[in-house]
């Protein structure tokens, strides 16, 4: 038997689930296959339960400064069980939260692995389902290299069922996903090596984010390998994990490997070639601005497009697609310029706009004029650990439009928001200079750079 729907939305994460309720909610019939948990990455094995273990490191990071405030508190007592068993019910909740808002909405939802067989009739199990109007929103799923051992290591999936905490981590990566967890476990105790195929950290962003959080990590414990090619990885005798890398080096004494070198959509068993949508060579589905496939009728939102993989960036496109079709405002979509992003490392970085390098690249280098300071965040005033906080404002032209606005330390992550607001709206750095600053804050050196 056939199902007919209006709108078919296969993936139940962020942005599946936002499309299909806005859908629902504008009248149109809908239904949301998803093979696995509700929420996809994000609620699952992404930002959701990433922040959690962020915050607990936060708490360990308090606990060791807080003698500089006059407490004496043992630090010695962690357990990992207890803050992963809490970490894993909110997840839990969440996905049953989930579940009631798409009843809520009126959206059927179907278990199990869809795939195409024809431009508009998908397959689900024993259920045979068409649309006029279908929206890929499958999502990604980490890289595993292809080199001998490679299967000794865990993903960032592989993270989030740990059962107890390792004593000894090699961090494989320079992205945020690498710089987050690396933080995470450090802040927590673990010893944590992080190998980078080239010189730096985070070389997507700007430069001075990645400067300043290398040696901060540096700083705080962490061993950065730079320029090394890994080739193997194998399990010693007594259970360690030991990599081969550059002219036969060696690097042993790891109980645990964590791959975060990329990742990579969930687009091969969709069989996409029933339908006729194109997909690049790494697998991702260009989309136009309108979220649209080279299928009429077919979309895609979200990581498996390949582009910026942000939670928001999927939720927004989704509910601007479904605006689209059934909401009556046929120019909605995505802009998707200056999209603010945090990294929850240690310390956090905030930023949204250029980099330096890609405003002198666009805008020559006479027409670019950089803003920086550098201080110790008042938390740190009257304590032994002194970590740089950094802000960055990027302007070009005689009116000196706010390109760029980057920030790492204390709070960032917090305060980008507000400032992401004012790059969207056009803000030059006189619009900065006429803003009154918060006293004594981090966010005040925004607006008194000189």
């Amino acid at each position: 038997m056939t199902e007919r729907y209006d709108f078919l939305v296969i993936g139940g994460g962020s942005g599946g689930i936002a499309a299909a309720r806005r859908a629902a909610e504008h009248g149109a019939r809908t239904a949301l296959i998803e093979a696995h948990r509700l929420g996809g990455t994000c609620v699952n094995v992404g930002c959701v339960p990433k922040k959690v273990m962020w915050n607990t490191a936060h708490v360990a990071e308090v606990i060791r400064q807080a003698p500089d405030y006059g407490f004496s508190v043992a630090s010695n007592n962690f357990d990992w069980p207890t803050i992963t068993k809490a970490r894993d019910g909110y997840v839990q909740r969440l996905n049953g939260i989930y579940k009631k808002n798409l009843d809520a909405s009126g959206v059927s939802l179907y278990t199990g692995w869809a795939s195409f067989h024809a431009p508009h009739t998908v397959r689900v199990d024993d259920h045979e389902l068409q649309a006029d109007h279908i929206l890929i929103a499958t999502g990604g799923r980490p890289t595993v290299p292809d080199i001998p051992g490679a299967r000794l290591g865990i993903t960032s999936d592989g993270f989030f069922e740990l059962g107890h905490q390792p004593q000894s981590t090699l961090v494989v990566g320079a992205g945020y996903i690498a710089t987050e967890l690396a933080g995470v476990l450090n802040s927590l105790g673990t010893e944590v090596t992080m190998l980078l195929r080239k010189k730096t950290l985070l070389k997507e962003f700007d430069a001075t984010l990645g400067d300043t959080l290398m040696t901060e990590m540096r700083a705080a414990g962490i061993k950065i390998l730079t320029e090394v090619r890994l080739q193997e990885i194998r399990t010693e005798p007594d259970g360690t994990l030991s990599i081969f890398h550059d002219a036969d080096q060696t690097t042993t004494g790891f109980d645990s490997v964590l791959w975060a070198i990329g990742r990579e959509p969930l687009t091969a068993d969709l069989n996409l070639d029933h339908a006729g949508v194109q997909v690049d060579t790494e697998g991702f589905i260009p989309t136009d601005k309108y979220q649209c496939t080279n299928v009429d009728g077919v979309y895609a939102v979200g990581d498996v497009t390949g582009r910026q993989a942000l939670t928001p960036v999927a939720i927004a496109a989704g509910r601007r697609l479904a605006d689209r079709l059934y909401g009556g405002h046929a120019n909605a979509h995505l802009d998707y310029t200056n999209v603010p992003t945090v990294i929850f490392s240690h310390p956090p970085i905030g930023t949204v706009g250029l980099t330096e390098e890609q405003a002198r690249a666009q805008h020559g280098e006479d027409g670019v004029k950089v803003y920086q300071s550098r201080f110790t965040n008042m938390q740190y005033a009257v304590s032994q650990q002194k970590p740089a906080t950094v802000v960055k404002l990027i302007v070009v032209g005689p009116k000196e439009k706010v390109v760029g606005c980057h920030m790492i330390g204390q709070a960032a992550d917090e305060i980008i928001q507000g400032f992401a607001v004012a790059l969207k709206m056009g803000a030059t750095k006189t619009d900065f200079d006429n803003t009154v600053a918060i006293h004594p804050t981090a966010a005040e050196e925004l607006v008194t750079l000189r």
